[in-house]
C-alpha cells in the first residue's frame, strides 16, 4: 500500500462527492423559483439512496468476478463489502487495488454512481414527484449503472480477475465518457420523453431564476472533476499531474468556444452560457484526459463547446423537452469527447495510443464508436421500459394544476424563498405571478 497514493484517491473521492451538490447548485439555479427544492432535494436523494446501494451490491455488480461474458460482475462476491475491509498491525489495509486500499477504491467508485444517477435528473426538472424519483434512481442504478460501470470500469485484476467487454474491446475512457456521460444523457433523453413536456414549453418564459447560483454550481463541478479525472489515475503521480493539465485547459477552451458561438448568433455572451460551456469542455475531456496531448486537449473542449452550445436548440426542433440540457451537454459532450479520442489521441500521452490525426488510422476510431454507441443504446432502451413502467403504476408525473402551483410547495411542503417574510410587495408580486400563470393555463386548456 502507498500512502501518498491513498492520500490522493480519498481526497479525489470527496472533491467528486462535493460535485453532487454542485450539480444540485447548477441545477437549482436553471429551473424557476417554484421548482428549486425539488430540483437540488433529487440530487440529494440520489446521494443517499446510491450510497446505501453501492455498498450493499452495487460495487460487487461492477468490479465482482465476471459471471456473464464481460457483461455483469457476481452481486454476492463483495455483498455489503464482504471481504474488502480489514487492516494489519501497521493499520495497512489487507485488501488491495493496485497500490490503494480496496476501501479507497470502493469510495472513489461510488461517488461516481452517485452523480451519474442525480445528473439525469436535470432532463425532468419541473415536472418529476420526488417519490417515484427515488424508485427510478434505485432501479435504474441497478439494472443500468452497475453493469455498465462493470463494462468500463473492470479492469482485468482490479478486484475483478476478468473485467468487463469494453475493457477487453480496447476502448480508451479515462475516467467515464461512456459509463457516466453518454449513459446518464441517453437515460435524461428517454426519461424525459416518458413524462413528457413541461405545461408551456416553447411558448412560456423558462428562464433560470438564479444565475449565481448556477455559476457557483459549475465552479464546484470544476473543482471537484480535477478529482474525478486526475483521482482516475489513482496514484499520486506523472499521469495524473498531466490529466490535471488536460482538464484544466479543455475546459477553458471549451468555454471559449461557446460564448463565441454565443456572440456570434445572439450578439450577447452570457454568464449561463460561460457555465455551461465550463461544463461541456469537461464533459468531452472526461474520456481523452489521458490520451490527447495539451494541444489536443485544446481542440477537444474548443469543438465541445461550440457542439454544445449548438446542440441544446435540439430540443425544440425535435420537440422533446430536456429541461435543463442534459442530452445537449452530457450526451452530445460524452459522445464527441468518446470519439475525439478516436482522432487525437497521441501515443506521447499517457495512454500510449495514437488517433487518425497522429498516423493511428481508424482503428482506434471504430473501438471508441462501438463503446458509445452500445451504452448509449442499452441506457435508452432500458430507461425508457423503467421509467414507462414507473410512470404507468407511480404516477411519475405532478398534475398540471401541481406544477403550476409550483412542485416544492406541493410535493415538499417548502419553498426556497420567503418573500412574504421580507414585507413589502416581493409577497404579493410572487402570488400575482402565480395566479397570472393559472389564469394562462386555465386559458390555454380550454383553448
Amino acid at each position: 500500500m502507498d500512502t501518498g497514493d491513498t492520500a490522493w484517491v480519498l481526497a479525489s473521492a470527496a472533491m467528486v462527492l462535493l460535485m453532487t451538490p454542485g450539480l444540485a447548485l447548477f441545477y437549482g439555479g436553471m429551473v424557476r423559483a417554484k421548482s428549486v427544492l425539488n430540483m437540488m432535494m433529487m440530487s440529494f436523494g440520489a446521494m443517499a439512496l446510491i450510497g446505501v446501494l453501492w455498498v450493499l451490491y452495487g460495487y460487487s455488480v461492477a468490479f465482482g468476478d465476471d459471471v456473464g461474458s464481460g457483461l455483469l460482475g457476481d452481486p454476492f462476491e463483495f455483498f455489503g463489502l464482504d471481504g474488502l475491509f480489514g487492516i494489519d498491525d501497521d493499520f495497512a489495509a489487507t485488501s488491495l487495488v493496485a497500490t490503494i486500499p480496496s476501501a479507497a477504491f470502493v469510495a472513489f467508485q461510488g461517488v461516481f454512481a452517485i452523480i451519474t444517477v442525480a445528473l439525469i435528473s436535470g432532463a425532468i426538472a419541473d415536472r418529476a414527484r420526488f417519490g417515484p424519483w427515488m424508485v427510478f434512481a434505485g432501479v435504474w442504478a441497478t439494472v443500468v449503472y452497475f453493469p455498465v460501470a462493470h463494462w468500463v470500469f473492470a479492469f482485468d485484476g482490479y478486484e475483478s480477475e476478468t473485467g468487463g467487454w469494453i475493457t477487453h474491446l480496447g476502448v480508451l475512457d479515462f475516467a467515464g465518457g461512456t459509463a457516466v456521460h453518454i449513459n446518464a444523457g441517453a437515460a435524461g433523453l428517454a426519461l424525459a420523453l416518458v413524462l413528457g413536456k413541461r405545461r408551456g414549453f416553447g411558448r412560456d418564459p423558462m428562464r433560470p431564476h438564479n444565475l449565481p447560483l448556477v455559476m457557483a454550481g459549475a465552479g464546484l463541478l470544476w473543482f471537484g472533476w480535477f478529482g474525478f479525472n486526475a483521482g482516475s489515475a489513482l496514484g499520486a503521480n506523472g499521469q495524473a499531474a498531466e490529466v490535471f493539465v488536460t482538464t484544466l485547459v479543455a475546459t477553458s477552451a471549451a468555454i471559449l468556444g461557446w460564448l463565441l458561438i454565443e456572440k456570434v448568433r445572439d450578439g450577447h455572451a452570457t454568464s449561463l452560457g460561460g457555465a455551461s460551456g465550463a461544463v461541456a469542455g469537461l464533459v468531452a475531456i472526461t474520456p481523452a484526459c489521458g490520451a490527447v496531448t495539451p494541444i489536443g486537449a485544446i481542440l477537444v473542449g474548443l469543438i465541445a463547446g461550440v457542439l454544445c452550445a449548438l446542440a441544446v436548440g435540439l430540443k425544440f426542433k425535435f420537440g422533446y423537452d430536456d429541461s435543463l440540457d442534459v442530452v445537449g451537454v452530457h450526451l452530445v459532450g460524452g459522445l464527441w469527447g468518446t470519439l475525439a479520442v478516436g482522432l487525437f489521441a497521441s501515443a506521447t500521452a499517457s495512454q500510449a495510443t495514437d488517433g487518425l490525426f497522429y498516423g493511428g488510422g481508424l482503428g482506434q476510431l471504430g473501438k471508441q464508436a462501438v463503446g458509445a454507441l452500445a451504452v448509449l443504446g442499452y441506457s435508452f432502451v432500458l430507461t425508457f421500459i423503467i421509467g414507462t413502467v414507473i410512470a404507468k403504476t407511480m404516477k411519475f408525473r405532478i398534475t398540471e394544476e401541481d406544477e403550476v402551483t409550483g412542485i416544492d410547495s406541493v410535493v415538499h411542503a417548502e419553498t426556497a424563498y420567503d418573500f412574504a417574510s421580507l414585507g413589502g410587495s416581493g409577497g404579493a408580486t410572487l402570488v400575482g405571478q402565480a395566479h397570472a400563470e393559472a389564469r394562462n393555463t386555465e386559458g390555454a386548456t380550454r383553448a
